[in-house]
């Protein structure tokens, strides 16, 4: 069995976020950079369907050298191997692109990405994968099982859930209960240094998106404190300044 896992360079959660270049550019001064946590959840369960010899991970990141560490992580964590796309990405369809133009021609039974990265939440890059690399999708998955011919995989919809099956190639977007994240070992940090890291050049692709400007959250509001015994005062300033009600 061969898989491919995607992994996104995304900042630590309590980073605080600041734009530079008139709002247009993310201020990476500062900022520590983690592998994104849905993106550990997939790389976890590609571990667990893997375990005593049944396959191999190949870890893959479209990102600069700065991606290096993040990568490596993948790498302490489980990954055998990993390929990084050598080129910034610029949006969900550039990454998407390049990881189908590396996958193509390398019979990965399965592809596995993390529901979204915790930086844009867009949920984009394994539904384009797929489409580019014409194998089915199936986004937003909370468990999967693989015998080695077939996947059976749940998903959450209104009311219930969805059970599937795939035969053949495909790729699925990892949400929280796939797997539980692993940490990475000594042992799995020392042999993190010799496994490959392979480098590759991007594709040329014409850019079908533009930032036009970056917005923090507006600041929040003064908080007004109403003591218990008050409540007809509460309630006019719902009413009044508040508005909701």
């Amino acid at each position: 069995m061969k898989i491919l896992v995607c992994i996104s360079n995304v900042p630590d959660t309590t980073t605080k976020i600041t734009f530079t270049n008139d709002n247009t550019e993310f201020n990476t001064a500062g900022v520590q950079y983690i592998v994104n946590p849905y993106d550990e959840i997939a790389l976890s369960r590609a571990i667990e369907l893997t375990e005593g010899g049944k396959g191999t991970i190949t870890a893959i990141n479209v990102g600069e050298a700065a991606n290096d560490p993040t990568v490596r992580k993948a790498l302490a964590i489980g990954a055998d191997e990993a390929v990084r796309v050598n080129a910034a990405p610029r949006d969900a369809y550039f990454v998407a692109k390049q990881i189908a133009e590396y996958a193509k021609d390398k019979d990965y039974d399965m592809i596995l990405t993390g529901r979204e990265s915790i930086d844009y939440n867009g949920n984009q890059v394994a539904a384009m994968v797929g489409e580019f690399l014409n194998i089915p999708s199936i986004s937003i998955i909370k468990k999967l099982d693989f015998d080695g011919t077939t996947a059976t995989i749940e998903r959450e919809i209104e009311g219930g859930k969805e059970v599937v099956t795939v035969s053949g190639k495909f790729i699925a977007s990892c949400a929280e209960g796939v797997a539980e994240p692993k940490i990475p070992t000594m042992r799995g940090i020392m042999s993190a240094r010799t496994k490959p890291l392979t480098v590759v050049d991007a594709i040329d692709i014409e850019a079908v998106t533009k930032v036009a400007k970056y917005e923090t959250p507006a600041p929040r509001g003064a908080v007004k404190l109403v003591p218990a015994d008050q409540t007809e005062s509460l309630i006019g300033l719902l009413h009044s300044e508040a508005k909701v009600i």
